[in-house]
């Protein structure tokens, strides 16, 4: 165990919103203004810069709750949305390590009632998004009610006896193929996936308020509300039809439960290296703007690598550049805006000279 975990144990733990001192007290104090706008009775922002191992940036902005008044702060937990793929594709690649799987195994070993179009479809494939599966959310059944599970997923795609291109031949970004890959975790290591994650992955790193969200099963701590704005106002909108849906999108964290996540993808105190290279290597080409590759879990664009996560009342995001030891997350409980472009704005105060 090495690498940041100190830093972790003294500061983040201590409980207080921090800004850094010295040479980034000036840069701390321009992001207040950066976030401006999360300020006050609104839905609000949870916001930290990570450099060299210190917290520079944590904080929270605006309310969690708006119907109770409840602050945001560092340690108010949202609802991730796509950036739980990263933690999704670590389960997969642990269980790679204990020898309990391959990722260029064929899916239909460990989830045979797919169907035969999805013969040549490898865990690789879905990682990286190549494996042209259909999108779930266009298929759902008229008159469903409730909510859906990762295991409806697969009974639609079973249902689907087709995939958009050949597998492996080009990339489509795929909710499907990550809610199958927490159905493989579940098969292959014999645990539901949210006890998988908290055993494998929260747990080891100390991220214990963290949690793959199942109603009536556990309870978020410290939870963020999610809202829309609706004619002028802002309305709780906090789940949705496929907000259930866990390996696409279902887990709950914090900033300072995330600075514990950070910390882990520059060492082994989770993954192996091979492992790690694995997943920050670009594993495929895309053409998404911005997006130059996908490795597993993380978009990749020169020096950086990142990720946003987008749900009913939620936007999220996770950009960080290895190299300089410098992360910036935020995380927000409402539907506008997406705040990529506000990380990669905080980023640039902290980045003299160079651009994102």
């Amino acid at each position: 165990m090495h690498g940041f975990l100190p830093f972790l144990t003294i500061a983040v733990l201590a409980g207080t919103p921090t800004s850094a001192p010295g040479a980034h007290a000036g840069a701390a104090a321009a992001v207040d203004a950066l976030l401006r706008d999360y300020d006050g009775d609104v839905p609000g922002a949870s916001v930290l810069v990570l450099h060299d191992g210190q917290a520079v940036v944590r904080r929270g902005h605006g309310l969690s709750d708006l119907e109770q008044g409840i602050e945001a702060g560092p340690r108010t937990n949202y609802r991730l949305a796509s950036i739980t793929k990263q933690f999704t594709a670590a389960a997969i690649l642990l269980l790679a390590e204990d020898g309990l799987l391959s990722i260029d195994d064929p899916v239909r070993r460990w989830l045979p009632e797919l169907p035969a179009a999805t013969e040549a479809v490898t865990l690789r494939q879905l990682l990286s998004h190549t494996s042209g599966l259909v999108d779930y959310e266009d298929h759902i059944a008229d008159g469903f009610e409730g909510q859906l599970h990762d295991a409806d997923v697969l009974s639609i795609l079973a249902g689907q006896d087709r995939t958009y291109f050949p597998p492996g031949s080009g990339y489509r970004y795929s909710n499907s193929g990550y809610a199958l890959l927490a159905l493989v975790v579940e098969r292959a290591s014999g645990m539901d996936f949210a006890r998988f994650l908290g055993a494998r992955i929260f747990r080891p790193l100390g991220m214990a308020d963290t949690v793959a969200h199942r109603e009536g099963q556990d309870t978020v701590a410290h939870r963020a509300w999610g809202y829309s704005r609706i004619d002028g106002r802002w309305i709780r909108t906090d789940q949705s039809q496929t907000s259930a849906v866990l390996g696409d999108g279902g887990i709950y964290s914090s900033i300072d439960d995330l600075a514990r996540w950070d910390a882990a993808l520059y060492d082994d105190r989770l993954l192996r290296p091979d492992s790690l290279a694995l997943m920050f290597a670009p594993a495929t080409a895309t053409d998404e703007p911005g997006v130059p590759h996908y490795g597993f879990g993380w978009r990749l664009d020169g020096d950086s690598n990142w990720h946003s996560g987008e749900s009913i009342g939620f936007r999220n995001v996770i950009l960080r550049w290895p190299r300089e030891r410098l992360t910036v997350i935020v995380l927000t409980n409402r539907d506008d805006p997406e705040p990529y472009a506000l990380a990669q704005a905080i980023a640039r105060l902290f980045r003299p000279g160079q651009a994102p």
